[in-house]
């Protein structure tokens, strides 16, 4: 006969039993399901899809740790400011020398958002060319991709950065990816990169690499332009990535002052003495506390129908071309604010100023804006600033800048690079109160090509024609051309300064 004790236990434990008959657990009695369309779930809490089709509400993931998602699913933005757990999104692609088409081994490929920053950690190729990142794509509830257009940055021992220069970087729209078990892809003609290698003499070069430290604010460490300034050359550049680790490729001997230059974020320079070939690592930049600069100013947009609206850039002078008149745009030192279209039309700001010396570029993307090229007038000249000012951080730049309608390019290189076989053809649209026409060719090195200064005026046919008649153009390189449109008095307007771009294909 058995005790009450006894009788008590098993009655104790029989639901216990049910729950392991079922496979149930003790936590599954606390789930709550829900629909993505129209959740209700708890504060603090997401309506999570599952695997096979339902959903239940759960706490919101982590995004910078990925706490609350399996080793198989990413934490991720979605639609309603909400994270959850998804499959995540690869860029996979190749990188590759422009002129042999061999794959390059060690290149460093970074994904950029469209505010500039940095939203991947580094990428190496491996011995195929080939590389993989993971980059953050916003979602809709149930998982499908909203937005991600991302742009790379690529660098590598021996070869000119990407983008740079001439070249400008094509954006990636990560929403067009495909589902290959259980992650996104995406991987076309836009993944791959071809790079130009350098000069053979500037090759062999040593490199400097470190990381961005910043007090509090982690996210400022990253997407930061590292400037190696100093030498009697062009000065070369990297990127940090999410986590602020930098490299710098193809660095002389010499002596250097290594700066770093992003919107709202102020870092000590480092000095630093490289030998020939010598590849140097620790050279971190500290954040300091020093006060930022504000930069106030104006634009006169005049004779020009088709354009509007323009931006405003400020570029270190130490990465200033001055034959391409460009330089690099350090993260959020634009107005307006990146991903924001151009608005400009009368006054700007740029405030986060980092300590620098910079050219101030107006009407630098492609808005159908140029800054107009006819040196006699006032509020045309490329003006340098110096942050700060004396020991002013304020600075109000005084000449309003002379914006004016561009030349239309019609090919090659209207809106991205264009590949060219042979001898190319430029065309651009007639501007219609010209006298004549000049038009210069560029390499990616920044040497002229060819240039023809006596093109003759057009009148009745919209566009205007010239065929190339200079050297043979190498295959894989890269060019651009540009036109200027003449009066006696002086010129009056030009091509955009980031369009035209072409590359020989065979």
């Amino acid at each position: 006969m058995k005790s009450k004790k006894s009788k008590q236990t098993a009655i104790f434990l029989l639901p216990f039993l049910l729950l392991i008959a079922t496979g149930c657990k003790d936590s599954d009695k606390d789930e709550k399901t829900c629909d993505l369309t129209s959740p209700n779930c708890p504060e603090g809490e997401v309506c999570q899809p599952l695997d096979d089709g339902k959903a239940i509400c759960t706490p919101q993931c982590n995004p910078s740790t990925n706490e609350g998602c399996s080793e198989t699913k990413v934490c991720e933005l979605r639609t309603d400011n909400l994270y959850a757990c998804y499959e995540p999104v690869f860029i996979k692609g190749m990188v590759f020398d422009s002129i042999t088409i061999d794959p390059i081994e060690g290149a460093q490929v970074i994904g950029v958002d469209k505010t500039g920053s940095s939203a991947t950690d580094v990428a190496i190729t491996d011995t195929a060319g080939n590389y993989e990142l993971q980059v953050p794509v916003t979602r809709n509830p149930d998982g499908t991709l909203f937005e991600g257009i991302f742009t790379l940055r690529v660098f590598a021992a021996d070869y000119i950065p990407y983008p740079h220069g001439i070249r400008p970087a094509i954006p990636i729209d990560t929403t067009l990816s495909s589902e290959e078990s259980g992650k996104w892809v995406i991987k076309n003609p836009s993944t791959d990169v071809a790079l130009i290698p350098l000069p053979q003499e500037s090759r062999g070069r040593g490199s400097i690499s470190g990381k961005i430290v910043t007090t509090q604010d982690l996210e400022k460490r990253a997407g930061v332009l590292v400037v190696v300034e100093g030498g009697n050359e062009e000065a070369p550049i990297g990127f940090s990535d999410r986590s602020g680790n930098y490299t710098v490729f193809n660095v002389p001997q010499g002596n250097f002052e290594i700066h770093g230059y992003r919107a709202f974020l102020q870092l000590d320079p480092a000095e630093v003495s490289l030998s020939a070939g010598e590849n140097k690592t620790g050279i971190d930049l500290h954040e300091n506390s020093k006060p930022y600069g504000t930069v106030t100013g104006n634009v006169n947009i005049v004779n020009a129908p088709g354009g509007s609206k323009t931006s405003v850039v400020l570029v270190p002078v130490s990465t200033f071309d001055e034959n391409f008149e460009r330089g690099e745009v350090p993260a959020g030192l634009r107005c307006p604010p990146p991903p924001l279209p151009p608005n400009v039309t009368t006054s700007y700001t740029i405030e986060g100023v980092p300590d620098g010396t910079y050219k101030v570029l107006s009407a630098f993307e492609n808005d159908l804006l140029v800054r107009d090229p006819d040196p006699s007038i006032a509020g045309t000249q490329i003006v340098e600033i110096t942050v700060p000012n004396g020991q002013s951080y304020d600075i109000s730049i005084a000449e309003s800048f002379k914006v004016t309608e561009a030349l239309v390019i019609v090919s090659p290189g209207a809106e991205k690079p264009d590949p060219v076989t042979g001898n190319p053809t430029f065309v651009w649209k007639d501007d219609s109160s010209e006298d004549y026409y000049t038009i210069v060719v560029y390499n990616a090195y920044g040497e002229e090509v060819w240039r023809d200064d006596h093109v003759p005026r057009v009148t009745g046919p919209p566009n205007v024609t010239v065929n190339y008649s200079g050297p043979q153009l190498e295959k894989g390189m890269y060019y651009q051309f540009r036109a200027t449109s003449w009066r006696t008095s002086g010129p009056i307007s030009r091509t955009e300064d980031l369009l035209g771009v072409f590359y020989i294909s065979e």
